[in-house]
């Protein structure tokens, strides 16, 4: 089977674990080849994501690597088996990779914690906002390709209204809401959706305000850390910059950004404030 030329979050995700579970046990990838009668430059497509594993050979590798965390390689297996095709395959080829990587990541997840500084998160976003934005960070864009992005962004939202969404936690600095996007109007109408979501029973949105002074994530930036439905997976934090997307999963890092995450959520506003907030907000548009 020839290899993939752009493997999926999920893949790379499956080929990250196995690599993880190999180093542990103390083994080379031409080693780990020689026992599953394989060759290392197979091995290497395997953990870079770019060629397929069965679910013998992930069972298999588990054996070898002396796993004896039989919950850990059942949800590698059920990463390895998935063939479902996810909504975000009907744009492969048409968006770039990190685009979809990101619906798919948000699709698995069973909570998603958010930090943004500059504009509202995707997620929660009005049609008419999210086209504002892409146009002012890729005005020279063609038409088409601005809908494009701005479909799968909304659509990318439908995971909020389905059956067992995950638990959404968003902390947006006080900045967000004072960019003009759009003009005023396009303004009050996202502040009234934000108002809106924040009432979900599984969202929760606080506010940075400017008075509560500097924060963590003015020097990390935004951000996103997903956890999985399958407990025994790691966290993995979403970075988003200008030349593409970052996926952090090693715990030294991902820690570092769940503190931040906790500190962000100790100083923003309480939750129970957020509708007045926003609503005052609203009044100076």
């Amino acid at each position: 089977m020839a290899p993939r030329n752009q493997p999926t979050a999920r893949q790379v995700r499956l080929g990250v674990e196995l690599r993880k579970l190999r180093d542990l046990a103390g083994m080379s990838a031409r080693e780990a080849a020689g026992l599953l009668t394989s060759t290392s430059a197979q091995m290497s497509q395997i953990e870079a994501g770019l060629s397929g594993v069965s679910e013998e050979r992930v069972r298999r590798l588990g054996a070898l690597y002396a796993c004896a965390d039989e919950e850990l390689i059942d949800a590698l297996v059920a990463m390895a088996t998935d063939r479902t095709r996810g909504w975000w395959e009907e744009y492969r080829g048409v968006l770039p990779p990190g685009f979809l990587d990101l619906s798919e990541l948000e699709h698995h997840a069973r909570y998603l914690r958010v930090v943004s500084t500059a504009h509202v998160p995707g997620l929660l976003q009005t049609e008419e906002y999210a086209r504002a934005l892409l146009g002012a960070g890729n005005p020279h864009a063609p038409t088409e390709a601005t809908e494009r992005r701005v479909a799968l962004r909304m659509r990318r939202q439908e995971l909020l209204t389905r059956e067992a969404p995950p638990r959404v936690w968003v902390v947006m600095d006080e900045t967000v809401l004072r960019w003009p996007v759009g003009g005023a109007a396009v303004m009050r109408a996202q502040i009234d959706h934000l108002i809106e979501v924040n009432r979900l029973p599984h969202v929760t949105l606080q506010i940075m305000p400017f008075a509560n002074g500097p924060h963590p994530a003015m020097r990390a930036g935004a951000f996103h850390l997903f956890r999985f439905r399958a407990p025994e997976l790691p966290d993995v934090v979403y970075l988003n910059g200008l030349v593409g997307a970052v996926y952090l999963d090693k715990s030294d890092d991902v820690v570092v950004y769940r503190e931040a995450l906790d500190r962000l959520g100790a100083q923003a506003a309480p939750a129970r404030k957020t509708e007045a907030l926003l609503g005052a907000i609203r009044k100076e548009l």
